[in-house]
């Protein structure tokens, strides 16, 4: 018969409940709640429904056996078969339940106190069977086939609200993101890749590439009348300035007139080269230019020295400290544009997001071959976790269970099945009396 300790014995941890705990990891999903609690009454009350039944069909079988040896007559002896076989139901079903959580009556009976004893084992063998029925590559990839995540996934975000849901979770988790970054480490990131980038790789003949296309094609002649008639509107604004300054260049032993003269005519012959110039779209200095252009270009991607000065000039650049801060600076003002447009739920950045998760949600609910084609994305990378970190998974799921304490999963797990398996103890007494007192009415039978 089961020993029932007193109630503060099972809520109150022994004095190596802490060590243990301390040294394995604690004992968390361990500590008893109100609800564990709850459940350990209904434990106890079934633990004295199953023992009470014990004793009655213990008392039944003295008094029957009594009864017949008083001479009651043959319904005693039906009486106390089927109590003596109730009674060896229950006392088994009572050692079986037992031994699963304690040794019973503290007996060093061989396999018994199974819980604490094999718990080890038994989350090894429970990281194995979650890991070859749960994890396995053609169960994971079975499942997600059958839910249809493509279909669904697309008929979800084909709802506006959905959508405003997405892109706001996005832009929350942009600005989460560009807040951890330092600004110090991203600057100095980018004006590396960019110094990197630009030191390994010759600009020379891209430019020199680029220059004859738009000679080819007459795009810099827009430039040549913009610097034509800023340079006419120049010296008409600056007329005396161009003069004085001829006049000032003369030999001082000049009249003076003569030096006015000379500026005048130096003025008016430079207004006259610059008007014909903005004037005349086929006027030679500017075929001058185009040829200029069109031999520089040639020399950036063929000329030797060229391409070496060039990357001289490049070097230098790049190693002025302005140039260096003002890449560095770029960051800042990408990061505030990125931060202000994920801020703002009117900026294009959001529209356009909103607008192609509406649009992806509207051909993933309509098109099968793309639901099919994301089906098999997200089967492959789910496969490919599962397969790939299986172990680390079931792991999980072992080492929890190595760091739990004995005791304590043993009182836990009876706390949450023990009721049912109390069960077991009264459906043994029954079914023994029932067996017990089929075997004497046959025996009977018989033997009459």
């Amino acid at each position: 018969m089961e020993r029932t300790k007193p109630e503060t014995a099972d809520t109150t941890p022994d004095a190596g409940a802490a060590p243990r705990a301390a040294a394995g990891g604690p004992v968390g999903g361990f500590r008893y709640s109100a609800a564990d609690e709850e459940k350990r009454r209904a434990v106890r009350r079934m633990k004295t429904l199953a023992t009470g039944l014990l004793l009655a069909v213990a008392v039944i079988y003295v008094l029957a056996t009594w009864a017949k040896s008083a001479g009651a007559g043959g319904w005693a002896g039906f009486v106390a078969a089927a109590a003596e076989a109730g009674m060896v139901g229950a006392l088994a079903d009572w050692f079986a339940v037992t031994a699963l959580f304690k040794r019973p009556l503290g007996l060093p009976i061989p396999h018994t106190a199974i819980i604490p004893n094999k718990k080890d084992q038994l989350g090894q063998s429970l990281g194995d069977f979650v890991g070859e029925n749960f994890l396995s590559g053609e169960v994971v990839r079975g499942r997600l086939r059958s839910v249809g995540i493509g279909r669904r996934l697309g008929a979800w975000l084909a709802e506006p609200k959905n959508a405003d849901r997405v892109t706001a979770e996005l832009s929350t988790a942009l600005r989460g993101a560009l807040t951890v970054l330092r600004d110090s480490d991203v600057q100095a990131v980018v004006g590396e890749a960019i110094t990197r980038r630009a030191d390994a790789q010759e600009i020379a003949p891209g430019i020199g590439g680029m220059l004859e296309k738009i000679v080819a094609e007459g795009g810099h002649k827009r430039v040549v009348d913009l610097v034509c008639t800023r340079a006419h509107d120049w010296l008409v604004e600056h007329g005396d300035s161009v003069m004085t300054a001829v006049s000032g260049g003369a030999p001082g032993w000049t009249p003076r007139f003569v030096d006015r003269k000379v500026g005048d005519r130096v003025y008016k012959e430079l207004m006259r080269f610059v008007t014909e110039m903005r004037d005349m779209p086929d006027h030679p200095a500017r075929g001058a230019i185009d040829r200029f252009l069109r031999d520089f270009a040639g020399d950036l991607q063929s000329d030797p020295d060229t391409r070496a000065r060039v990357e001289r000039l490049k070097s230098e650049v790049l190693g002025r400290g302005e140039v260096q801060d003002l890449i560095a600076s770029a960051w800042g003002s990408v990061r505030a544009m990125i931060v202000a447009a994920a801020e703002d739920e009117r900026s294009e950045l959001r529209l356009r997001v909103r607008a192609a998760l509406l649009s992806l949600g509207q051909r993933l609910s309509g098109d099968g071959r793309l639901q099919n084609k994301v089906d098999g994305w997200l089967e492959g990378a789910a496969v490919y976790v599962v397969t790939t970190y299986q172990g680390e998974i079931t792991s999980l799921i072992t080492d929890t269970v190595a760091g739990w304490d004995a005791e304590h999963t043993s009182k836990k797990i009876e706390a949450h099945i023990g009721r049912d398996l109390q069960f077991i103890r009264i459906n043994g007494t029954v079914v023994g009396a029932l067996a017990g007192l089929c075997i004497y009415a046959v025996s009977q039978a018989v033997g009459g």
